[in-house]
């Protein structure tokens, strides 16, 4: 026993020492760019990233989707590349490219030798100002995104069900707004919404250039200095606003039905903060509420108890993501057994909600999480793309250098008290969205009755 508890300090000890920050380097240009550089010289490796404050929830009114939309368009050509010459390039260095958009941020990112990184910031400063587009690249792009919203969105009870739960949870807030787009909306898009945005947005005031690998940070310096430093900050860019969320004084519910739904399951989110520089204890214990109510099957009370020893769930969890510029969501799902109603899932769920409130923190699993979670941090690191997209996430919803820093240590210092402090403000009803996934009672009585 005695052997076993000093392994356990020892493994402890070890992920202590390994957690300790990464060697960080952050300065800002004239002309406002951010840059922060994360050195990493076990390979000859970098990953290059370019991320702008700028989001699904920063679109205008109506013209849903032109973040996403114009993502995609950034890849086609500039004054001095072709369309789908910047990827091509990027992949004849030995690279890989690629972008993402998220309600607070978009980004774009690549990966390749550290002796390239000059020609990756040449070409992205060259198309942060020199995008070139007409009516013959942007209409039929538009059928492109039409098709991806077919594909992941129209093809799917699930995102449907999703779409329907945000539009319910924020009735003001653009966090309603799928990222993606309204359908009806992104048909409407055309060349002037996508220039209007790119010339609003895409300005080294409002970019957040991340450079993690094998650079030294005056290395990175002169060349952003020498690529970025001579783009003129837009000076119309202001504040970041967005319409307020009203309160919210009633548990808002929907059903939904689709009969391609494989597993009906019943789904419940709850407002919750989000990660505040300077302020992140919330989040912290919101993070541990969400592992030790749903997080794994096998050792989360939900799982534990549903799927394991009652057997009245096929599948459980818990969720909750603190990275978020305004209020975010804590949500919990029960997928019941064939036969079981989604009434009971919900009666099941409110169960497990009331006994964890009631018994408390189970302490060796808490214990048992803290070493996950701090060995999450250290493996992180060996990812440089995970490493980077850290700190672009933190900085473009808020964040600071120092608060994305200070996580893994506020992360190790909630308390039991802490947790539950955290679920008795969050599990407050009058601020829940409740939403059942089923297929049509006559699609699922003739299936019973085939068989």
């Amino acid at each position: 026993m005695f052997r076993r508890i000093g392994l356990a300090l020892t493994l402890a000890s070890a992920l202590a020492a390994s957690a300790q920050a990464e060697e960080v380097t952050s300065f800002t240009l004239d002309n406002g760019m951010d840059v922060v550089v994360i050195e990493d010289h076990r390979a000859p490796v970098v990953v290059n990233m370019v991320w702008y404050r700028v989001g699904a929830a920063d679109e205008p009114a109506g013209k849903s989707g032109i973040a996403h939309f114009l993502e995609h368009l950034m890849f086609k050509g500039t004054e001095t590349l072709e369309p789908g010459e910047f990827s091509a390039t990027v992949a004849l260095n030995g690279g890989s490219d690629n972008a993402f958009t998220s309600q607070d941020y978009t980004a774009y990112f690549q990966r390749v030798a550290s002796d390239r990184l000059g020609l990756m910031m040449e070409m992205e400063a060259d198309r942060m100002t020199g995008l070139v587009l007409s009516d013959e690249v942007v209409d039929p792009e538009r059928q492109v995104i039409l098709e991806e919203r077919n594909q992941r969105t129209e093809n799917n009870p699930g995102a449907l069900f999703g779409e329907q739960r945000s539009a319910a949870q924020y009735l003001n807030h653009p966090y309603g707004t799928p990222i993606i787009g309204w359908r009806h909306e992104i048909r409407e898009l055309g060349l002037q919404d996508a220039l209007d945005f790119y010339r609003q947005y895409y300005a080294p005031n409002n970019a957040v250039l991340i450079v993690a690998g094998d650079v030294e940070p005056e290395e990175v310096r002169a060349l952003a200095e020498t690529h970025f430093g001579p783009i003129p900050a837009n000076p119309e860019l202001g504040e970041r606003a967005r319409p307020a969320e009203p309160p919210q004084r009633a548990e808002r519910r929907l059903s939904y039905e689709d009969p391609r739904v494989a597993q009906p399951y019943v789904m419940r989110s709850y407002l919750a903060p989000e990660r505040d520089p300077g302020a992140q204890e919330d989040a912290a214990a919101l993070t541990f509420l969400a592992e030790l109510l749903g997080g794994s099957g096998a050792t989360s009370l939900m799982g534990r108890k549903l799927e394991f020893e009652e057997k009245t769930a096929l599948y459980t969890a818990a969720f909750y993501d603190g990275i978020s510029l305004d209020d975010t969501t804590f949500s919990l799902i029960v997928m019941p057994v064939p036969g079981r109603s989604l009434e009971e899932a919900e009666a099941d769920m409110d169960r497990m909600i009331a006994t964890f409130l009631e018994e408390g923190v189970d302490v060796a699993a808490f214990e048992r999480l803290k070493t996950q979670l701090m060995a999450d941090e250290v493996y992180r690191k060996d990812n440089l793309q995970r490493l980077a997209r850290r700190y672009g996430e933190g900085l473009t919803s808020g964040l600071t250098v120092e608060d994305v820093q200070a996580w893994p240590e506020i992360l190790q210092s909630v308390t039991a008290e802490d947790v539950m402090a955290a679920a008795e403000r969050v599990f407050d009803r009058r601020n829940a969205v409740t939403g059942y996934l089923e297929r049509p009672a006559s699609e699922t009585q003739s299936e019973e009755v085939t068989q």
